[in-house]
């Protein structure tokens, strides 16, 4: 198809702009070789840096004079329009003046997959707290900082050729890995790595190892990004250096064998990595347990294959003793809640989680088990607190009828609880919650201050990985099931005194209900004049369930 007069003016424009790159590109290099200022400074760093010369000449690194208008005056003498220059940001216009941007720095230019200069990275060498230490070009018609990696021209054959892309931080990362003869390297050039970028590097293959410095608050803020390959369906690994070491420096004190040897020894699946990562730093915390399994599932659940994503859930499982069905589950509600959100990148995904939506959708609701799975998470959680409680007591009004009058009281969420359950004696359905219930209650009724942490050091094992399980199910508590059955707890959100008191009370109702189901069944299996007792009972724990019922603040 023919282009309209404003697709070739756009189109030349773009390509005056690459000229004007590509000038700019070999002006830097003859600065840095054969300038005294270029050799004295610029070549000095690099030589500094240990790179050889042949490796300077490969990336065609380059230095700028440090001086206000040196390349600037350079490129409209030889015919180049400033308009050009500014756009591609190479030179910084400010009314009727105009100023080098990368002035007194060593030079990175950067590469299009075809070799096209896009963009410069430059690093200042002089000593200067009001100047950025690297400056990139701004964002042009040619330049898109989110879609370019730093390497990929000089790499792409290698990155083919080894099916395995190792992605650094830095420039001189690159630079390094590269000379030492792992040519397959590229750089998202300090910035977060983007959908683009990784597009990129799926092109040539399926499989990137991600190079971390030793520094473990850059490695747990770094991975969150790697979601992102994740969700591109491809394989991460991760692999870390020593404390104090990042790959240039590592490169330059090993050999290439010994280096490949490292890389290869060190390479972990990431999402292994990262379940042993978070799993350190939760240590017996099963809180920060709860939070950080949360964060894997996550991660698990940016993976489109479904069989990758069923054996990372068992690796994980077993990595933080947790049980596959918490964490399938959890996956689950992920999908579901981002299917709801209309995400599209999701959407994609929603075959990957069907196997787990269709296990959990035709798993019946257990009332009873959540909601004394609910008591328990509120004693671990709020045991040792004092509030103020309201309890409603049935009273005779001035016209003789019955009202509920509130009552405050204060008292320790723990002693509420166990003295609420006593009266009604209530026992736990659930044997592992019955065993740590009392085991919670006894060790508060020792002290009552004991908090969390301390309590979960007190437990066996068994009982800490339940206490771990049941935080986790936290987010699963959702009350759209349950309307339908008249029971409704509050959320959490509530005040601590409403919850404890509605989900007992919730309780309570459950179990009226479930007796007098079992009486109706009576009825049925026994036709005889026991009937009439029954149906007495019915009405007894009936009037019971109003009451209940009123104390809730629900009509039934």
């Amino acid at each position: 198809t023919e282009q309209s007069d404003e697709q070739k003016q756009e189109a030349d424009e773009r390509e005056s702009m690459y000229l004007v790159s590509e000038f700019a590109s070999q002006y830097f290099q003859n600065i840095l070789h054969k300038t005294d200022q270029g050799k004295a400074i610029g070549l000095s760093y690099f030589k500094e840096r240990k790179f050889t010369e042949e490796t300077i000449k490969k990336f065609d690194l380059g230095y700028a004079l440090d001086e206000w208008q040196a390349f600037t005056n350079e490129a409209l003498k030889k015919g180049y329009q400033l308009n050009f220059l500014e756009k591609t940001g190479l030179t910084i216009v400010k009314e009727e003046r105009h100023f080098d941007r990368f002035k007194g720095r060593v030079i990175f230019p950067i590469h299009s997959m075809s070799g096209r200069v896009l963009g410069f990275g430059g690093r200042i060498l002089a000593t200067n707290k009001n100047a950025a230490k690297y400056l990139n070009s701004p964002e042009s018609e040619i330049y898109h900082k989110s879609k370019v990696l730093y390497g990929i021209y000089h790499a792409k054959q290698s990155i083919a050729k080894e099916d395995n892309c190792y992605l650094v931080e830095g420039y001189t990362d690159v630079i390094q890995f590269y000379q030492k003869g792992i040519k397959n390297v590229v750089s998202s050039s300090g910035t977060a790595l983007t959908p683009d970028q990784i597009r990129l590097v799926n092109r040539l293959t399926k499989n990137i190892t991600v190079l971390f410095d030793g520094d473990a608050a850059g490695i747990r803020a770094s991975l969150r990004g790697i979601d992102l390959i994740l969700e591109q369906g491809m394989n991460v690994k991760v692999c870390t250096f020593p404390d104090g070491e990042d790959p240039d420096s590592f490169a330059k004190q090993n050999t290439f064998e010994e280096l490949t040897l490292y890389l290869q020894e060190n390479s972990k699946d990431f999402i292994a990595y990262k379940a042993a990562l978070l799993m350190e730093e939760a240590k017996n915390d099963p809180v920060k347990k709860a939070d950080l399994i949360r964060d894997m599932v996550t991660s698990i659940s940016k993976i489109p294959d479904r069989i990758q994503t069923e054996i990372y859930v068992q690796e994980c499982a077993r990595i933080m003793d947790i049980s596959e069905d918490v964490l399938f589950s959890t996956l689950a509600q992920i999908g579901r809640k981002e299917l709801r959100d209309a995400n599209k990148t999701y959407q994609t995904k929603q075959k990957a989680f069907e196997v787990v939506k269709h296990k959990t959708s035709l798993k019946k609701v257990d009332i009873q088990f959540e909601l004394e799975q609910r008591i328990i998470e509120v004693l671990l959680l709020y045991g040792n607190r004092t509030e103020d409680f309201e309890d409603l007591v049935l009273k005779e009004n001035e016209e003789g009828e019955l009202i509920l009058e509130p009552i405050i009281h204060k008292a320790k969420v723990f002693e509420k609880i166990y003295l609420d359950l006593q009266e009604d004696e209530m026992e736990f359905s659930n044997d592992n919650f019955r065993e740590l219930y009392y085991t919670i209650i006894d060790t508060l009724n020792q002290n009552p201050d004991t908090g969390l942490e301390n309590f979960v050091n007190k437990v066996d094992p068994k009982i800490a990985s339940e206490i771990t399980n049941i935080l986790m199910n936290d987010e699963r508590y959702e009350l759209h099931d349950w309307e339908r059955k008249n029971i409704f707890p509050k959320a959490k959100n509530h005040s601590v005194a409403q919850l404890v008191n509605e989900t007992i009370l919730s309780l309570r109702c459950f179990l009226i209900d479930q007796k007098v189901s079992e009486f109706k069944q009576e009825t049925i299996d026994n036709k005889n004049d026991t009937n009439k007792n029954i149906l007495e009972e019915v009405k007894d724990y009936s009037k019971l369930k109003t009451l209940l019922s009123r104390k809730l603040d629900r009509v039934l």
